[in-house]
């Protein structure tokens, strides 16, 4: 019953996180729409730095009401990720800006097979053929509801390329860091949140000016606008600890797979909060195909050998393991005649002479 119940605590939670995820990111997706499309606030990576701003105000509240206890994270590895965390933030922007929407969507796609790959080569990991193929069938899927016009010009094909690879590094980063350092959610936002807000506020008006042409201190900040921004913050906080709290529990390549769930959530919702049209037998089956996928995905990665680690073991020739044997052959032995020569009662040297002790994103203003 022990395992059972830990196994259904562990499930349960693990749809909490993904629950926790869809709904934020979701939600912080619509109140963006509105917020640039409505109120023209187009500052999308000003926006960014004061979402990791009001995360880094919560975070030192709750150290200083003790939920978060001190930790320790090497500082290269801290510029590493803030490095690749803002490249990917502002690599989005540029390539929605460069790119057609369907490149882009392209672009997007491929983080998975990125993904894919540095798991393969950094930890090892293997995947089944029902893994792949489930993958593949996800990709189709969005690819077939999102992927319409496909222009590629060359400044946007190597700011599509930066895109993926820093989001892909900073996502594996964050699974990485997390385990290598025992660090929880909190206590990893803790350490890079500070620092992305504090770069992001500093570069993010410049990069607004490049990318838009207009000034942040020039906007009409109207009421409703300001609501709008306050309120982006806020659930803000909510998408950033829940992606550090999906990857830490699985790895990258399961939360893109999965995360396109999002995807599928945010064209149904646009459809029906902002009017669009197209949502036509095309769209709607590749839909259906990529949830099909995703469920597909859950089930064979769960499954052994969906999804391992690779290990490797030293051959050992017949003559080592001759002498292995030999050598603990004479262990045994001398074992044998220490038990027989002690002064101890047979009865009691059996149970206690001898014992074996060997033991061995854009996170926030697009669909990450």
């Amino acid at each position: 019953m022990a395992p059972a119940s830990k196994a259904d605590r562990k499930a349960a939670l693990d749809v909490a996180a993904w629950m926790f995820n869809i709904v934020t990111s979701v939600g912080i997706i619509m109140v963006n729409k509105a917020l640039m499309a409505t109120h023209r606030f187009t500052f999308a990576t000003t926006l960014t730095g004061l979402h990791f701003a009001t995360t880094t105000l919560l975070t030192i509240i709750f150290r200083w009401l003790g939920y978060i206890q001190p930790s320790h994270l090497p500082f290269s590895n801290l510029i590493k990720f803030v490095l690749f965390a803002n490249l990917s933030i502002v690599g989005m922007n540029i390539s929605l800006m460069w790119n057609s929407i369907g490149f882009y969507q392209i672009a997007k796609l491929s983080m998975i097979p990125v993904s894919c790959l540095l798991e393969v080569v950094f930890d090892k990991i293997h995947y089944s053929r029902a893994t792949k193929l489930s993958i593949v069938v996800v990709l189709v899927g969005v690819a077939i509801c999102t992927v319409t016009d496909v222009s590629v010009n060359a400044k946007g094909l190597i700011a599509a390329t930066i895109a993926v690879w820093s989001t892909a590094l900073q996502q594996y980063y964050v699974h990485f860091l997390q385990k290598k350092y025992s660090l929880g959610s909190f206590n990893l936002l803790g350490h890079t949140a500070p620092v992305q807000a504090a770069s992001l506020l500093i570069l993010g008006p410049f990069v607004d000016y490049w990318l838009t042409n207009k000034r942040v201190d020039k906007f009409d900040y109207s009421v409703t606008a300001v609501f709008f921004i306050v309120l982006s913050c806020t659930i803000a906080v909510g998408t950033n600890l829940s992606q550090f709290i999906c990857i830490g529990r699985f790895t990258a390549v399961s939360f893109q797979v999965l995360g396109h769930m999002k995807t599928i959530l945010v064209l149904t919702l646009g459809f029906f909060l902002f009017g669009r049209e197209g949502l036509n037998l095309q769209v709607i089956s590749g839909m259906i195909l990529a949830v099909l996928g995703m469920i597909w995905y859950g089930n064979a990665s769960s499954k052994p050998g969906g999804k391992e680690r690779r290990t490797y073991s030293l051959p050992v020739d017949k003559s080592q393991k001759h002498g292995l044997l030999s050598e603990a052959g004479d262990r045994d032995d001398k074992i044998q005649l220490t038990t027989t020569s002690s002064s101890v009662p047979p009865f009691k040297t059996t149970s206690t002479s001898f014992k074996d002790d060997r033991q061995e994103l854009w996170v926030d203003c697009s669909e990450k």
